[in-house]
C-alpha cells in the first residue's frame, strides 16, 4: 500500500515547554526525510508524535489512506525482561499485535454476546483485521526470521538466535537485531530514530540499501553525516535557538550548503537594518542636539527687546525639531529585522596529564574468553602518543580487546600489563562510568571529588546540561546527555590515555564535530572504536586494526 503522511501546525514538547510549533510536513511514497537538530530540540518527540505514540499540543497528523501501517523504531533498544529475539522482532514489525487483533476479531465472530455489544459488524471487523495481519507480514514471519538472523550473522552461542532473550545481547547485537526487524517489517511510513547506532560496517550498508529500496515513506533521525549523504532527499531541521523549523529540499550536503547560505543572508540583513537604523538614531541624537544648542545660544546672545533676533532663533530651532520628527519617522517605519539568535556551542578540550610511561599497555599471547567467544591469542603494544583506530563487525571482540588492554579484565590465557602512570579516560560503549538512580551532579561529584559543587554546576552547563538535568536521576537523562556527562567527565580529569568507544552514538552533529576538533589537539595516547565514516576519515590516527571473529589484525 502506498501511503501518504501530513502533519500541519504541529506543535511538541513536554510539560509546559514546546520544543517546535507551527511544523508541517508532507512524506510522500519515496520520501527520505532527515531531521537534524540540537539535542533536545525536539527530533524524538516529532516522530513519536507522528507515530501517535503522543499526542501533540496543537496541530495534527493525518494519514492517506486512513488505516496505512506506520512503524516506529525507538532510539534505544528496549531490553524487555524474559523477551527473546523473535518476540521483540514479532512486537516491533506489529505482527504480534496484527496477530493479536485479528485472533480478538476471529473469536467475535462466534460470540453472540460480543456481537451484541455493537462495535461494528463482527464480520467487517474480521475482514480488516485479517488484511492487516496480511499486510504486516506476519503470515510467513516465522519462515522468513531465522533467514535474515542468519544472514545478519546472528549465531549466538550454538543457541537458535530467534530464542535468545535480547537482555544477554551486547549492544552491537542488539542493533543488528533492530535492523532484522526493519527488514522484516512491511510498514507503509517508518519512522526511525538514531538507526544506525551501533552498527558495524556491514550493518550500516545493509540499511543504506533498505532504507533507498522502500516504496513507501521515511522519516529518520540520525546523526551519521555519511548516511544522511547517501539517503535523504529531504532534509527537516529544528533550531532550537531560532525557535523555528525549516525544510530543506536536495539532500543532505546540499542542506549544508543552503543553510550556510541562508544563515549568512539572515546576519547580513540584520546587520545592514542595525547599521541603517543606529545611523538614523545618531543623525536624530545630533539633530536635537542642535535643536537645543540654538535655542540656548539664542537665549544668551539676544537682548529680551530683541523680537526679531528671538523670533528668527525660535524659527532655527522649529526646523532643527522638524528634522529630528522626521529621523524618528524613518526609524519608525524601518522593517524591523529580527537579531539571529546565537546557537549554543559545545567548547570542549580533553584534560591533559603529565605524560605516561613509554609503553601504555602489552597483550602478550593473551587469550579472553566470554561464553563461546574466543579472543586471541594476542600480542600486541601501544606506546605512549600513539593514536590507533580499531574497526570491525560488531560482536568480532573490539570491546573486549579494549578491556584487556585497560586491564579491565585479566586475560585466561597469556599475560596483560599497564605502564606505569597511565591515567585513563574513557567513554565506553554502554556510557556505564555513570550511571543509576542518584541524580547526575552528585555522580560527577564522586567521580572528581576535588571539584566543588557549584564547579561540578559549571562545568555540565558548559555542556548543555542546566539545571533540568543536574538533578534527574542519570538512568532517566538520554543516551545524548550521558554521553555529554562523560565528555564533561574527559575535560575535568586530566588524561593521558584516551578511550572512546563509538564516541558519537547519541551525540548531535555539533557535538561530533566538536569532538573532533578536541582530538586534533589532543597529544595523548588514543583508542578508537568507530563505525563513522566521516569520523574514520576526518580524525589522523598512526596505527589501525582490524578485529574480525576474535582476531587482531594490523593495517
Amino acid at each position: 500500500m502506498t501511503a501518504t503522511l501530513v502533519a500541519h501546525g504541529l506543535a511538541g514538547g513536554y510539560g509546559h515547554r514546546t520544543l517546535f510549533d507551527s511544523l508541517d510536513l508532507t512524506v510522500a511514497p519515496g520520501d527520505v526525510v532527515g531531521v537534524v537538530g540540537a539535542n533536545g530540540a525536539g527530533k524524538s518527540t516529532l516522530l513519536k508524535l507522528l507515530a501517535g505514540v503522543d499526542a501533540p499540543q496543537d496541530g495534527s497528523v493525518t494519514l492517506a489512506p486512513s488505516d496505512a501501517f506506520v512503524g516506529w523504531l525507538p532510539q534505544e533498544h528496549e531490553r524487555v525482561p524474559g523477551e527473546t529475539v523473535a518476540a521483540y522482532i514479532g512486537r516491533r514489525t506489529g505482527c504480534d499485535e496484527a496477530a493479536r487483533n485479528m485472533e480478538t476479531a476471529a473469536e467475535a465472530l462466534g460470540d453472540p454476546a460480543a456481537q451484541a455489544m455493537g462495535g461494528g459488524d463482527p464480520a467487517d471487523v474480521y475482514s480488516a483485521a485479517l488484511d492487516r495481519w496480511l499486510a504486516s507480514g506476519a503470515a510467513d514471519l516465522d519462515e522468513r526470521l531465522p533467514l535474515v538472523l542468519a544472514d545478519l550473522g546472528l549465531d549466538l552461542d550454538g543457541v537458535r538466535a530467534e530464542q535468545t532473550l535480547m537482555t544477554s545481547l551486547s549492544g552491537g547485537q542488539a542493533a543488528r537485531v533492530g535492523l532484522a526487524a526493519l527488514l522484516l517489517s512491511r510498514f507503509d511510513v517508518v519512522l526511525l530514530d538514531e538507526p544506525t547506532n551501533d552498527l558495524d560496517l556491514d550493518g550500516l550498508e545493509r540499511l543504506e540499501g533498505f532504507v533507498r529500496g522502500l516504496r513507501g515513506g521515511v522519516v529518520l533521525v540520525s546523526h551519521d553525516r555519511e548516511f544522511l549523504s547517501r539517503c535523504v532527499t529531504r532534509v527537516l531541521e529544528l533550531d532550537l535557538a531560532q525557535g523555528a523549523n525549516r525544510v530543506y529540499g536536495g539532500g543532505y550536503d546540499a542542506y549544508l550548503e543552503e543553510r550556510a547560505t541562508v544563515r549568512r543572508h539572515q546576519r547580513e540583513k540584520y546587520d545592514e537594518f542595525a547599521g541603517k537604523k543606529a545611523d538614523l538614531v545618531s543623525r536624530a541624537r545630533t539633530q536635537r542636539e542642535w535643536s537645543s544648542q540654538g535655542v540656548r545660544n539664542a537665549m544668551k546672545k539676544s537682548p529680551d527687546n530683541d523680537k526679531i533676533k528671538r523670533k528668527a532663533a525660535s524659527e532655527s530651532s522649529e526646523k532643527q525639531a522638524q528634522k529630528v520628527r522626521q529621523m524618528e519617522s524613518r526609524i519608525a517605519r524601518l522593517e524591523e529585522v529580527e537579531e539571529p539568535r546565537k546557537e549554543w556551542q559545545l567548547a570542549f578540550t580533553i584534560g591533559s596529564a603529565p605524560r605516561s610511561s613509554s609503553v601504555v599497555s602489552t597483550l602478550s599471547r593473551a587469550v579472553l574468553k566470554q561464553g563461546a567467544f574466543t579472543l586471541g591469542p594476542v600480542s600486541l603494544q601501544v606506546n605512549a602518543g600513539e593514536r590507533i583506530g580499531i574497526t570491525g563487525p560488531n560482536g568480532a571482540g573490539k570491546s573486549t580487546l579494549l578491556r584487556a588492554l585497560l586491564g579491565h579484565q585479566t586475560p585466561d590465557e597469556g599475560t596483560a600489563s599497564l605502564g606505569a602512570s597511565v591515567q585513563i579516560g574513557e567513554i565506553d560503549q554502554a556510557r556505564s562510568q555513570l550511571a543509576g538512580a542518584g541524580n547526575l551532579v552528585t555522580a560527577v561529584e564522586d567521580v572528581v571529588p576535588e571539584m566543588a559543587p557549584a564547579e561540578v554546576r559549571t562545568l555540565l552547563a558548559k555542556f548543555g546540561l542546566k539545571a533540568e538535568h543536574v538533578n534527574r536521576p542519570v538512568d532517566e537523562l538520554s543516551p545524548g546527555e550521558r554521553t555529554r556527562a562523560g565528555m564533561a567527565l574527559l575535560q575535568a580529569q586530566g588524561v593521558n590515555v584516551l578511550v572512546l568507544d563509538e564516541p558519537t552514538n547519541h551525540l548531535d552533529l555539533p557535538a561530533i564535530e566538536q569532538l573532533e576538533q578536541a582530538l586534533e589537539s589532543y597529544e595523548g595516547t588514543l583508542l578508537l572504536v568507530t563505525h563513522d565514516r566521516r569520523m574514520l576519515a576526518t580524525v589522523k590516527t598512526d596505527r589501525h586494526w582490524r578485529v574480525e571473529e576474535g582476531i587482531v589484525t594490523e593495517l
